[in-house]
């Protein structure tokens, strides 16, 4: 992709050389997504160094299967375009271990059948990474929702892992004092910790009225999830359903 004196590349040449089309291009800057650097007086795009990056860590992020909308909040979050793209590399890197895993296991089992030999149910399921939590919250949720959970906690940086789990501490404790003073749902004190707890949630997905109460229900019906709760007060799961059906109908419905 040839620079031009003014350290700038058109959009043409972008989308040759990024494989991303004009009009792909384009829609990001509608979106916001991707600006140019500046337009020429004949209406041209151009694009610097800066762009070009922030192109390539919106490619990254659609690998990693988020929607535009969310790839825009998670780049406005990052202020190190580095750091970054060092969380990029490191999920891109753990892909690919995962994979050559899985391919290690096939290529076992190809020689298995090609030998009329038996494999032990271990061995064939060897390095699959079923994870039982995953397969609920995909029947219960839909994989939409779940492929943009996982996206984002794959996007985000340590510091921003670290941050997310402070705020499910602090929230838990703002719902223990609401619970310790036997504040009712609809109490405004009560209905700022379950908006905290809504904002929250929308870090991983973004819920409905209905998928948030059902959220909630489900801290009550599974006990491991109840269990957590009860770690900070016994009971805390239902009387936060409460409060996130009283949320849900005046906020989100």
């Amino acid at each position: 992709m040839k620079q031009d004196k003014a350290g700038t590349w058109t959009i043409s040449e972008l989308a040759k050389a990024s494989k991303v089309s004009s009009r792909t291009l384009r829609h990001y800057g509608h979106l916001g997504l991707l600006e140019p650097a500046h337009t020429g007086s004949n209406g041209y795009r151009y694009y610097g160094q800066p762009e070009l990056l922030r192109l390539q860590r919106i490619l990254l992020l659609r690998e990693l299967g988020l929607g535009l909308e969310t790839i825009g909040e998670v780049l406005d979050g990052q202020a190190d375009p580095a750091e970054a793209l060092a969380v990029h590399r490191d999920w891109l890197l753990a892909e690919r271990d995962r994979l050559d895993r899985m391919s290690r296991t096939v290529d076992a089992t190809i020689a298995a059948l090609r030998q009329g030999e038996t494999m032990t149910a271990e061995n064939i399921f060897k390095d699959f990474d079923n994870n039982p939590y995953e397969a609920e919250a995909r029947e219960r949720w839909g994989d939409r929702a779940v492929d943009e959970s996982k996206a984002r906690h794959s996007a985000m940086t340590t510091a921003q892992k670290q941050a997310f789990m402070e705020e499910y501490a602090a929230l838990n404790q703002d719902l223990a004092h609401c619970f310790d003073a036997a504040l009712p749902a609809d109490h405004p004190d009560v209905q700022a910790a379950v908006g905290r707890h809504y904002k929250w949630i929308c870090a991983s997905w973004t819920p409905n009225a209905e998928s948030y109460v059902g959220l909630g229900q489900m801290y009550v019906d599974d006990p491991r999830f109840t269990a957590n709760y009860d770690k900070v007060r016994v009971g805390l799961a239902p009387y936060l359903l409460e409060g996130i059906k009283v949320y849900a109908a005046q906020k989100l419905s």
